[in-house]
């Protein structure tokens, strides 16, 4: 892969905490390095370091070795040079939908007029249109997630992080979200890192998935997703996708493993 053509690079970055008097190692070290306008997931058991990696990324934490480069300079300890949405939207209650969603604009001082005037047809691309008045607390939770998702994609960075923004939807609001959120990548031409525990999803969405090891957490493997775009739920169903899945499975089972036998020892 060409300078050019990086966008995100993350070398042999690893993260020890201190808790309780000891020693716990989250993250052994991890590079990987991620396309411009590229989908890529990272799935792996709980606790094994997937959100200490994107806190990395996001400049919240410092790591205890490696850097994190974007288009071609360190981001360590730069908060807001990505965009950063976890999996509870934490939209605020007491602001209206659109309020909400020109909120990063806000924070980068762009006026109140040209930020509404960038958000409504994005609002009416995606279909939260008759919605911009009301509070968070009126919507579903597919459609706050919306509001959610576009306040991350307005705060206009090039790199986005996305860590399990679909996990507390139901299954079928969880389908429609996923085709919504492939519909405003290709349209605004993002570079996203998704985490989640869904393997359906990660393949469903993605260009190519990173799996990691129970903690302290590596990257295990590296698979490109085979499947043509643009995507349908018929995908779900093709060879392809089934192989795929097995294959996934296979090695996420000996990690969950793993797992299971440290937090018996622990």
């Amino acid at each position: 892969m060409t300078p050019e053509e990086t966008k995100l690079e993350v070398r042999s970055v690893s993260k020890y905490f201190r808790r309780d008097g000891k020693i716990v190692h989250a993250l052994d070290e991890t590079s990987l390095t991620v396309a411009r306008g590229r989908f890529v997931s990272i799935i792996g058991p709980s606790g094994c370091g997937k959100s200490t990696l994107f806190n990395v990324i996001a400049g919240l934490a410092k790591p205890s070795t490696g850097d994190v480069i974007a288009n071609g300079a360190s981001i360590l300890g730069k908060p807001g040079y990505v965009g950063y949405m976890l999996q509870k939207g934490l939209l605020l209650p007491w602001r209206t939908i659109l309020d909400n969603i020109i909120l990063g604009m806000e924070v980068r001082d762009v006026p109140r007029k040209t930020a509404i005037a960038r958000a409504m047809p994005l609002i009416e691309r995606y279909g939260l249109t008759g919605f911009e008045q009301h509070y968070p607390h009126e919507l579903s939770g597919g459609m706050r997630q919306r509001a959610s998702l576009l306040r991350t994609m307005l705060y206009d960075r090039d790199i986005v992080l996305l860590d399990e923004p679909f996990g507390a939807l139901d299954a079928q609001t969880r389908l429609i979200m996923q085709s919504w959120l492939l519909d405003v990548w290709s349209d605004l031409q993002k570079t996203i890192l998704f985490v989640t525990h869904d393997i359906d999803e990660a393949i469903f969405l993605s260009d190519e998935i990173h799996v990691f090891s129970a903690r302290p957490g590596r990257i295990k493997a590296r698979i490109d997703v085979p499947l043509a775009r643009p995507r349908t739920q018929d995908d779900v169903t093709t060879p392809e996708f089934t192989s795929l899945k097995r294959k996934l499975l296979d090695l996420l089972a000996v990690e969950a493993e793993r797992a299971y036998e440290q937090a018996a020892l622990a």
